[in-house]
Protein backbone atom coordinates (compact mmCIF):
# COMPACT_ATOMS: atom_id res chain seq x y z
CA UNK A 1 0.00 0.00 0.00
CA UNK A 2 2.87 2.31 0.84
CA UNK A 3 2.37 5.92 -0.23
CA UNK A 4 6.15 6.42 -0.19
CA UNK A 5 6.20 4.84 -3.65
CA UNK A 6 4.53 8.04 -4.88
CA UNK A 7 7.46 10.23 -3.79
CA UNK A 8 8.70 10.89 -7.37
CA UNK A 9 5.26 12.13 -8.45
CA UNK A 10 4.91 14.24 -5.30
CA UNK A 11 8.34 15.76 -5.93
CA UNK A 12 7.30 16.94 -9.39
CA UNK A 13 4.26 18.63 -7.88
CA UNK A 14 6.07 20.21 -4.92
CA UNK A 15 9.18 21.43 -6.73
CA UNK A 16 7.58 24.56 -8.29
CA UNK A 17 6.15 25.54 -4.89
CA UNK A 18 9.50 24.88 -3.22
CA UNK A 19 11.25 27.12 -5.75
CA UNK A 20 8.74 29.91 -5.07
CA UNK A 21 9.27 29.60 -1.30
CA UNK A 22 13.06 29.54 -1.67
CA UNK A 23 13.01 32.69 -3.79
CA UNK A 24 11.18 34.46 -0.98
CA UNK A 25 14.09 33.65 1.32
CA UNK A 26 12.14 31.34 3.65
CA UNK A 27 14.57 28.85 5.17
CA UNK A 28 13.95 25.07 5.24
CA UNK A 29 14.40 25.05 9.02
CA UNK A 30 11.62 27.63 9.36
CA UNK A 31 9.32 25.29 7.43
CA UNK A 32 10.31 22.37 9.67
CA UNK A 33 9.59 24.34 12.84
CA UNK A 34 6.27 25.58 11.42
CA UNK A 35 5.31 21.97 10.62
CA UNK A 36 5.89 21.08 14.28
CA UNK A 37 3.59 23.94 15.34
CA UNK A 38 0.83 22.55 13.13
CA UNK A 39 1.38 19.06 14.61
CA UNK A 40 0.91 20.49 18.12
CA UNK A 41 -2.31 22.20 17.03
CA UNK A 42 -3.49 18.97 15.40
CA UNK A 43 -2.86 17.04 18.63
CA UNK A 44 -4.80 19.61 20.67
CA UNK A 45 -7.74 19.48 18.25
CA UNK A 46 -7.77 15.68 18.29
CA UNK A 47 -7.84 15.80 22.08
CA UNK A 48 -10.98 17.94 22.09
CA UNK A 49 -12.61 16.14 19.16
CA UNK A 50 -13.96 13.40 21.45
CA UNK A 51 -16.49 15.84 22.89
CA UNK A 52 -16.82 17.99 19.75
CA UNK A 53 -16.33 16.01 16.51
CA UNK A 54 -15.96 19.21 14.46
CA UNK A 55 -12.56 19.69 16.11
CA UNK A 56 -11.48 16.74 13.95
CA UNK A 57 -11.94 18.97 10.90
CA UNK A 58 -9.49 21.49 12.31
CA UNK A 59 -7.12 18.63 13.18
CA UNK A 60 -7.49 17.41 9.60
CA UNK A 61 -6.40 20.82 8.29
CA UNK A 62 -3.41 21.00 10.66
CA UNK A 63 -2.26 17.48 9.80
CA UNK A 64 -2.41 18.41 6.13
CA UNK A 65 -0.34 21.55 6.74
CA UNK A 66 2.14 19.57 8.84
CA UNK A 67 2.68 16.96 6.13
CA UNK A 68 2.87 19.57 3.36
CA UNK A 69 5.55 21.62 5.12
CA UNK A 70 7.41 18.45 6.04
CA UNK A 71 7.54 17.53 2.36
CA UNK A 72 8.54 21.03 1.30
CA UNK A 73 11.43 21.66 3.68
CA UNK A 74 13.71 19.14 2.01
CA UNK A 75 12.82 20.37 -1.49
CA UNK A 76 13.52 23.97 -0.48
CA UNK A 77 16.86 22.97 1.05
CA UNK A 78 17.89 21.21 -2.16
CA UNK A 79 16.93 24.19 -4.29
CA UNK A 80 18.74 26.66 -2.01
CA UNK A 81 21.68 24.20 -1.78
CA UNK A 82 21.57 24.45 1.99
CA UNK A 83 20.78 20.78 2.65
CA UNK A 84 23.07 19.55 5.40
CA UNK A 85 23.39 16.93 8.09
CA UNK A 86 22.12 19.45 10.64
CA UNK A 87 19.02 20.08 8.57
CA UNK A 88 18.46 16.36 8.09
CA UNK A 89 18.87 15.79 11.84
CA UNK A 90 16.42 18.58 12.69
CA UNK A 91 13.91 17.25 10.17
CA UNK A 92 13.98 13.74 11.68
CA UNK A 93 13.66 15.05 15.24
CA UNK A 94 10.70 17.26 14.33
CA UNK A 95 9.04 14.39 12.44
CA UNK A 96 9.18 12.22 15.53
CA UNK A 97 7.85 14.99 17.77
CA UNK A 98 5.07 15.55 15.24
CA UNK A 99 4.15 11.86 15.35
CA UNK A 100 4.03 12.00 19.14
CA UNK A 101 1.88 15.14 19.33
CA UNK A 102 -0.62 13.97 16.70
CA UNK A 103 -1.06 10.38 17.87
CA UNK A 104 -0.95 11.19 21.58
CA UNK A 105 -3.60 13.85 21.05
CA UNK A 106 -5.80 11.19 19.47
CA UNK A 107 -5.61 8.71 22.33
CA UNK A 108 -5.22 11.12 25.27
CA UNK A 109 -8.61 12.49 24.31
CA UNK A 110 -10.17 9.06 24.70
CA UNK A 111 -10.65 7.67 21.20
CA UNK A 112 -9.00 4.46 22.43
CA UNK A 113 -7.64 3.22 25.75
CA UNK A 114 -4.27 4.66 26.70
CA UNK A 115 -2.74 1.16 26.59
CA UNK A 116 -3.53 0.83 22.88
CA UNK A 117 -2.33 4.38 22.25
CA UNK A 118 0.95 3.73 24.07
CA UNK A 119 1.60 0.58 22.06
CA UNK A 120 0.82 2.47 18.86
CA UNK A 121 3.23 5.34 19.49
CA UNK A 122 5.99 2.90 20.51
CA UNK A 123 5.53 0.93 17.27
CA UNK A 124 5.45 4.13 15.19
CA UNK A 125 8.73 5.29 16.73
CA UNK A 126 10.24 1.83 16.25
CA UNK A 127 9.36 1.89 12.54
CA UNK A 128 11.10 5.25 12.17
CA UNK A 129 14.08 4.07 14.22
CA UNK A 130 14.64 1.11 11.90
CA UNK A 131 14.60 3.43 8.89
CA UNK A 132 17.29 5.69 10.34
CA UNK A 133 19.26 2.78 11.78
CA UNK A 134 19.62 1.41 8.27
CA UNK A 135 21.04 4.79 7.28
CA UNK A 136 23.46 4.69 10.21
CA UNK A 137 24.67 1.25 9.08
CA UNK A 138 25.47 2.61 5.62
CA UNK A 139 22.52 1.03 3.81
CA UNK A 140 20.77 4.34 3.25
CA UNK A 141 17.45 5.67 4.54
CA UNK A 142 15.01 2.76 4.43
CA UNK A 143 11.33 3.40 3.64
CA UNK A 144 10.07 -0.15 3.10
CA UNK A 145 6.95 -1.67 4.65
CA UNK A 146 3.21 -1.14 4.44
CA UNK A 147 2.97 1.68 7.01
CA UNK A 148 5.48 4.46 6.50
CA UNK A 149 4.90 8.02 7.73
CA UNK A 150 2.99 9.02 4.62
CA UNK A 151 0.73 5.99 5.02
CA UNK A 152 0.05 6.87 8.66
CA UNK A 153 -0.95 10.39 7.67
CA UNK A 154 -3.36 9.03 5.04
CA UNK A 155 -4.95 6.72 7.63
CA UNK A 156 -5.27 9.66 10.06
CA UNK A 157 -6.84 11.87 7.40
CA UNK A 158 -9.33 9.20 6.33
CA UNK A 159 -10.18 8.31 9.93
CA UNK A 160 -10.78 11.99 10.74
CA UNK A 161 -13.12 12.44 7.78
CA UNK A 162 -14.98 9.25 8.70
CA UNK A 163 -15.29 10.45 12.31
CA UNK A 164 -16.80 13.79 11.27
CA UNK A 165 -19.31 11.96 9.08
CA UNK A 166 -20.07 9.27 11.67
CA UNK A 167 -19.11 10.25 15.21
CA UNK A 168 -20.86 7.31 16.89
CA UNK A 169 -18.86 4.45 18.37
CA UNK A 170 -18.37 1.33 16.24
CA UNK A 171 -17.67 -1.81 18.29
CA UNK A 172 -16.51 0.34 21.20
CA UNK A 173 -14.25 2.75 19.31
CA UNK A 174 -14.67 5.92 17.31
CA UNK A 175 -13.51 6.00 13.70
CA UNK A 176 -10.39 7.83 14.88
CA UNK A 177 -9.88 5.08 17.44
CA UNK A 178 -10.05 2.48 14.67
CA UNK A 179 -7.53 4.58 12.76
CA UNK A 180 -5.13 4.28 15.70
CA UNK A 181 -5.65 0.51 15.80
CA UNK A 182 -4.97 0.23 12.06
CA UNK A 183 -1.78 2.27 12.50
CA UNK A 184 -0.68 -0.01 15.36
CA UNK A 185 -1.23 -3.19 13.34
CA UNK A 186 0.35 -1.72 10.20
CA UNK A 187 3.34 -0.41 12.15
CA UNK A 188 3.90 -3.82 13.77
CA UNK A 189 3.88 -5.49 10.34
CA UNK A 190 6.19 -2.78 8.98
CA UNK A 191 8.63 -3.31 11.85
CA UNK A 192 8.90 -6.99 10.96
CA UNK A 193 9.23 -6.19 7.25
CA UNK A 194 11.99 -3.65 7.82
CA UNK A 195 13.88 -5.92 10.20
CA UNK A 196 13.84 -8.72 7.65
CA UNK A 197 14.82 -6.49 4.72
CA UNK A 198 17.64 -4.75 6.57
CA UNK A 199 18.96 -8.06 7.89
CA UNK A 200 19.16 -9.42 4.33
CA UNK A 201 20.94 -6.29 3.11
CA UNK A 202 23.50 -6.63 5.91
Amino acid sequence: MTIDALRPAATRILDPLAISIARRGISPNSLSIASLGFAVLAGICFYFSVETPLFALAALLFVGLNSSLDALDGAVARYMRTDSRKGDFLDHVIDRYSDVFIICGMFFGGHVQWQIGTITIILVLLVSYLGTQAQALGIGRFYGGIMGRADRLVVILLASIAYVIHSEMVLGYSMIGWGIIIIAIGSHITTIQRMGSIWKLL
